[in-house]
């Protein structure tokens, strides 16, 4: 069984993995252009001292990980710091290390520490992004509806472009990452 270093070590890089998108691509880059990367001097310190290295496990179909690994991709810019991406569906075995409520939800970012130890977790979305998926998704018919899988597939549609454009959104993904990363290096 591979270990987390093991896999970061053959990840490729985040610039990498954007450059090679084909689903989200022009999305990605919108929302990785368009974000503005907020003066957080405190924490760009805290992560160039520490050097965490990020192992992310994510696919470019999927619109969460669009938006976040644009926004992760700055910081690891900003910070200086070494982000590595697998895909999930060629990696089962890591994913399934970190399921969601037992599913297998992207992106997964793995913080890694100088020994190589994962010292900490964040995904699949920010807990406000969280939220407002799930009172949008309370809003569908029932499953057995025979409206339900078109109306399922429009608002994931909704979703995904409201995850390429609404800088609220990036916000709270830029905060519940930083968050998360501080409390895995303290």
């Amino acid at each position: 069984m591979k270990t987390e270093q093991q896999y970061f070590s053959e990840g490729m890089p985040i610039e990498d993995y954007m450059e090679q998108m084909t689903v989200h691509k022009d999305d990605c880059f919108n929302v990785y252009n368009s974000f503005e990367f907020p003066q957080d001097e405190d924490f760009i310190s805290l992560l160039s001292e520490r050097n965490p290295h990020i192992l992310v496990v994510t696919e470019d179909w999927c619109g969460d990980a669009m938006m976040n690994n644009a926004i992760l991709r700055r910081i690891a810019e900003v910070a200086n710091i070494d982000v590595r991406v697998v895909f999930r569906d060629q990696n089962l075995e890591l994913m399934d290390r970190y399921l969601t409520n037992g599913g297998r939800s992207i992106p997964i970012y793995l913080f890694l520490n100088d020994q190589e130890k994962v010292i900490g977790k964040w995904g699949p979305r920010a807990p406000q992004l969280q939220e407002y998926v799930l009172k949008e998704k309370s809003k569908l018919p029932a499953q057995d509806d025979p409206t339900f899988a078109k109306k399922q597939k429009d608002l994931f549609s909704k979703i995904t472009k409201e995850n390429a454009t609404n800088d609220q959104f990036w916000g709270w993904v830029y905060e519940d990452i930083s968050r998360a990363l501080i409390l895995a290096l303290a």
